[in-house]
């Protein structure tokens, strides 16, 4: 009883770190009007690692005990965590955004569950059941439905940016699975948003240089840029990281594909788009796929 318990907690917290990862897209449509994909990202690492210090400082012991100190030998992991996932991956998806357009971009982001499968299978030996099959097959023929009638050509380099970006982050995940399972999560996350915010900040000042136009220190783009930073960072970076920590890593990307899905929400919500049949499809299948990998039994190998 207590496990089931367990299991859906887990499950609802991946599918609200989903949402608001969903929800930068909207987000990132009003910033990047005014600022640089860089600049942006680093200043929203830097306002996560404050909140992240502070959530440190005034949060009670790890109930399991795990260490919040980094041994040195570990830190290269870390290292490659905050590089690698929040600098690189990031990095590489906001480009490929920017060259191939949003709606390509969000298509080839809908390959994650597959490639986080893909390594979870063949790095941690997690076993790839039917009911896995069925929920990818499921969700990311949903996310397909409500972006793919807008995807165009796209540009050959932002679609590759775009790829890139989907491999790093996935075999990143899966490896921060089996490291989530020997150090506090929070440490871990708070340190790799550290490493972030420290391997950005040249790249925003090469910017800052480059483009001396840039102007957001208004009260619109600043309310936003924390709404990034605190609820499309922290919270959601850390509620990954803790859900890996509980779940198989293939079971964590079942929910990936809520993303395109909670971004066009918002998009007819917030920024008058409209809404399609694909969409609604889409919805459908999306919902399907989250419900079945959830409450629907597992099948053999």
């Amino acid at each position: 009883m207590q496990q089931q318990k367990n299991d859906k907690t887990t499950c609802l917290l991946l599918a609200l770190t989903t949402i608001f990862w969903g929800s930068l897209y909207t987000a990132s449509k009003v910033l990047l009007d005014v600022i640089q994909p860089f600049t942006l990202l680093c200043l929203r690492y830097i306002i996560a690692a404050i909140a992240m210090t502070i959530l440190q400082r005034t949060r009670k012991p790890d109930p399991n005990g795990k260490p919040r100190r980094i041994k040195g030998g570990d830190w290269k992991f870390v290292i490659m965590f905050g590089l690698g996932g929040y600098v690189l991956s990031i990095g590489l998806q906001q480009y490929g955004t920017k060259l191939a357009g949003a709606s390509l971009a969000s298509l080839i982001n809908c390959m994650n569950p597959i490639a986080i499968c893909f390594f979870a299978v063949l790095l941690l030996h997690e076993r790839m059941t039917m009911k896995k099959v069925v929920c990818i097959v499921s969700a990311v023929a949903g996310a397909v439905c409500i972006v793919g009638g807008d995807a165009g050509g796209g540009h050959i380099l932002g679609i590759a940016l775009s790829l890139g970006s989907v491999l790093t982050w996935s075999a990143l995940s899966v490896f921060m699975r089996s490291f989530t399972q020997k150090y506090d999560v929070l440490t871990v996350t708070t340190c790799g948003i550290y490493v972030a915010a420290i391997g950005t900040l040249p790249l925003m000042l090469r910017e800052i240089i480059t483009h001396p136009e840039m102007d957001f220190l208004h009260a619109k783009y600043i309310l936003v840029l924390f709404y990034v930073a605190i609820f499309c960072t922290t919270i959601p970076h850390s509620l990954w990281n803790y859900c890996l920590s509980r779940a198989e890593a293939s079971t964590c990307s079942l929910f990936y594909p809520i993303q395109p899905l909670t971004s066009m929400v918002l998009g007819v919500l917030l920024l008058n788009e409209h809404m399609t049949v694909g969409f609604i499809a889409g919805a459908v299948l999306i919902v399907f796929g989250v419900l079945y990998s959830t409450l629907g039994k597992e099948k053999n190998r």
